[in-house]
């Protein structure tokens, strides 16, 4: 049994049908397994309206009631939670050489870290933390 976090484009692939093409099989399968623990992050839902209200994004409006229907956890974040992400390093990207900043992202690294989760991801950035990956594309 794992404990699987899903990064935000990992999420909206998901709930998103014909995306489900961009999640690799091993993945579909974690994700599927009942017996594996999905979470998704209150700073998904947090990333997701900021950018919907942007118009960056086109998503269902209940996305609380979406996280339910298809099984999943909610993981809400917790003043250790928003410690933690502060304290992260500031770690320079390994493709694209700038630094990486990202306050979802770092939300993500430290709520993986410190509950124990596999982090399920396509940013190749996440590897210069010390969490768990899975490579969502796989």
């Amino acid at each position: 049994m794992k404990k699987i976090l899903l990064d935000t484009h990992v999420f909206l692939w998901w709930i998103d049908n014909h995306k489900h093409r961009f999640i690799g099989k091993n993945a579909k399968e974690l994700i599927a397994d009942p017996r594996n623990d999905v979470f998704v992050s209150a700073a998904t839902t947090w990333e997701i309206s900021i950018k919907k209200s942007m118009g960056a994004l086109r998503v269902p409006d209940d996305i609380d009631s979406i996280v339910e229907d298809k099984g999943f956890s909610k993981l809400p974040i917790s003043l250790f939670h928003g410690e933690q992400a502060g304290s992260l390093p500031i770690v320079i990207h390994p493709h694209t050489g700038k630094d990486h900043k990202d306050p979802f992202d770092r939300m993500l690294i430290a709520q993986a870290q410190s509950e124990g989760m596999h982090l399920m991801t396509k940013d190749s950035a996440f590897s210069a933390y010390a969490v768990r990956l899975i490579d969502a594309e796989k």
